[in-house]
């Protein structure tokens, strides 16, 4: 009885051992299938070069690094990369990907007195409407003119209130991207702030390029505290790509504060690189695939 009972017990244990391996790989393999299904996007602007010379292979080629969408940097009249808005949209389709949103924008006159408002709207009406047809689900102004007062601020805040009612009303959103010279005063207030104050938040959401806020000596988690659901879209950049030795950026931190943002999608930029860009945005996304602080969706 005492063999008997020593050799269950062993093939117990064995048994044991058997089931917590193999629930030990069970919950690594869900991991990884977690780590590859979240839903990054990229700016295209991070392959221009490559762009330029085989739009096809490139697009193919961040698919494959596991990019599930693209924000375009291209966009003149009523064509994005010289395609219609159709063939745009069938193009990044085929390879997996979807449209999800553009760089575009048209600054007023230096002399916002002196504006032609109907040429300002007929562009506009143009752009969004080739914007709709590429199923873009935002539109994102990506710079400025420094205002010189507060007076000419506060008109370009009611030009975005305008530009974004007439997106609301074509079934996307209207937002604006940073740099780092918004964080600088004019008249006493700091530009960003009374942007994001004198815009409505049901027609202008701010498109936070954490890095530009770090340039310009500001902590992107104090602002999502401070303006919490102002930031539908977030550009994660870095001095150069994602993860590398030579990054001056906390996202660590970031990632674990981000829930007021009211962010809706993570769309990664790579202006400077190490390397050649499509390894430089495969690193990256590699970095955010692997950080177990970035969520697989943020868009629920």
């Amino acid at each position: 009885m005492k063999k008997i009972s020593f050799f269950t017990l062993i093939l117990g244990a064995l048994l044991l051992l058997s089931n917590c391996t193999q629930a030990k790989e069970n919950k690594e393999s869900s991991t990884d299938v977690n780590q590859a299904n979240k839903n990054i996007y990229i700016q295209l602007y991070s392959v221009r070069d490559d762009i330029k010379s085989d739009f096809k292979g490139t697009i193919a080629k961040v698919s494959e690094a596991g990019y599930k969408g693209v924000e375009a940097a291209n966009y003149n009249d009523g064509k994005f990369y010289g395609m219609s808005p159709e063939e745009f949209k069938s193009e990044i389709e085929a390879v997996g990907m979807e449209v999800l949103s553009s760089h575009t924008g048209r600054p007023l006159e230096e002399n916002i007195e002196k504006t032609n408002w109907d040429d300002v709207w007929a562009w506009w009406d143009v752009a969004i409407d080739a914007h709709k047809k590429a199923g873009m689900k935002y539109i994102v102004t990506p710079w400025m003119p420094t205002p010189k007062t507060l007076a000419d601020l506060k008109q370009y805040c009611d030009y975005y209130n305008q530009i974004g009612e007439k997106c609301n009303e074509a079934g996307m959103k209207f937002g604006y991207h940073n740099h780092a010279f918004e964080y600088k005063e004019i008249e006493g207030q700091l530009m960003y702030d009374y942007m994001i104050e004198n815009t409505d938040p049901d027609k202008v959401f701010f498109q936070m390029d954490v890095y530009w806020t770090t340039q310009g000596e500001q902590s992107p988690v104090e602002y999502f505290n401070k303006y919490p659901n102002r930031f539908k879209l977030l550009h994660i950049k870095d001095e150069k790509e994602l993860g590398g030795s030579d990054s001056v950026m906390d996202f660590d931190n970031l990632f674990q504060n981000i829930d007021k943002s009211g962010v809706e999608y993570l769309i990664v930029e790579v202006e400077h690189y190490n390397f050649e860009p499509i390894e430089s945005v495969k690193q990256s996304i590699d970095y955010l695939l692997s950080n177990e602080n970035v969520k697989a969706d943020y868009s629920k």
